[in-house]
């Protein structure tokens, strides 16, 4: 099996279904990646998250690197055999977490110095020290350090953050390069910034074509600039990266969100969404979320989602789901998150079949019609 290799089956307008291969199992794409921060899709057993459909899940660099800590890691045998999943992880750089901690946190050059959440010790992470946590890891695709600015900056601080976040992208290659026998095994993905400008966008993206990479993100939206605005960017910044490399939205979305990038040229998401949701109440369905705290569903026999065939749709009742949310009991979560996984690798099913076949476009207006009709 190659290293990594990406080939695009079948187009329709700017959507693409494709499949990533790597040493550890193929990706469909369009591909909804299960957020594992932690070594847990949070309320999921791994194979239940694979039964679900996911062909990769993501893991979160900042945690895992305060605990349990790389080098443990490491002496465990990697995130895969520690949490017992075979098949790709990719792992964020860190740099997102570490930017948001704010006050917590100094920014130089070198990389970032920051106090830990947890215990307020001091960590120094640089795009070469994120190379190695992510190396330690044994993580599948590995993610190049970059700052993540807040979107509501003046535009020469985006551009300086931007071109900072380049700079870190070569010692990130380099990092990632010097990694001996995880790097024959793994894949680098550049960062593509610059917020909703498009201009500093295209200065990014030529930058990382440069200096070479696996695959491309998009970074820097999904961070309160709304739906509008996200959808505006993503009207060009796909398009300005290799065509003929996997495109990664970080940290996207709702559904509707996914179908809008999937239009626009995106092949690949995480998100939180469906496992938080799944905690605190919110299920996804064809027809829109649904909030089973809601005391009308208290003596609904019918399932969560008709049309869903996930094994929480199977066999329980929405007045069940909504005795075990208002009661607190941890199942509750745990049934609801799987049916929102699922309901995620559903939808990105449907769009992989829509594209293959050339019906996307028949696809979105049904789901726009079904899902959006509130």
């Amino acid at each position: 099996m190659t290293r990594f290799s990406f080939s695009i089956h079948a187009t329709e307008g700017k959507a693409r279904t494709g499949v990533i291969r790597m040493k550890r199992g193929e990706i469909r794409t369009p591909a909804f990646m299960p957020v594992g921060t932690a070594a847990t899709v949070k309320a999921m057993k791994v194979e239940d998250v694979r039964a679900a459909g996911a062909d990769i899940i993501l893991g979160n660099t900042y945690h895992l690197m305060l605990r349990p800590g790389a080098e443990r890691m490491a002496r465990l045998g990697g995130l895969h055999k520690f949490m017992g999943w075979d098949r790709p992880i990719l792992t964020d750089s860190g740099g997102y977490q570490v930017m948001s901690l704010a006050s917590l946190r100094k920014i130089t050059e070198e990389g970032v110095t920051f106090a830990s959440h947890l215990d307020g010790s001091r960590h120094m992470l640089s795009p070469e020290r994120s190379m190695e946590i992510q190396r330690l890891l044994g993580s599948s695709i590995v993610m190049a350090f970059d700052e993540c600015p807040r979107i509501d900056q003046p535009r020469d601080v985006i551009a300086r953050s931007m071109e900072m976040s380049m700079r870190w992208a070569r010692r990130s290659r380099a990092g990632f390069d010097a990694g001996g026998e995880h790097a024959v095994n793994s894949a680098l993905f550049g960062i593509q910034q610059g917020g909703l400008d498009e201009q500093l966008r295209g200065h990014s993206a030529d930058a990382l074509r440069d200096i070479g990479f696996d695959g491309y993100a998009i970074g820097g939206l999904a961070v309160g600039e709304g739906q509008e605005a996200m959808f505006a960017t993503l009207d060009f910044a796909p398009s300005q990266l290799p065509a003929d490399r996997p495109r990664y939205l970080m940290g996207v979305g709702k559904p509707d969100d996914l179908v809008g990038a999937v239009e626009r040229g995106v092949d690949m998401f995480d998100c939180v969404l469906p496992t938080r949701s799944g905690r605190n109440g919110q299920g996804f369905t064809w027809n829109g979320p649904v909030n089973l705290r809601n005391a009308r569903h208290a003596e609904d026999t019918e399932p969560l989602d008709p049309r869903c065939g996930c094994p929480v749709c199977a066999k329980y009742s929405r007045a069940y789901l909504h005795h075990l949310h208002r009661s607190g009991e941890i199942l509750g979560a745990m049934l609801l998150t799987e049916h929102n996984i699922w309901f995620y690798q559903q939808l990105m099913a449907g769009m992989r079949a829509a594209i293959a076949e050339g019906r996307f476009a028949a696809f979105v207006a049904d789901f726009r019609r079904d899902y959006l009709q509130r």
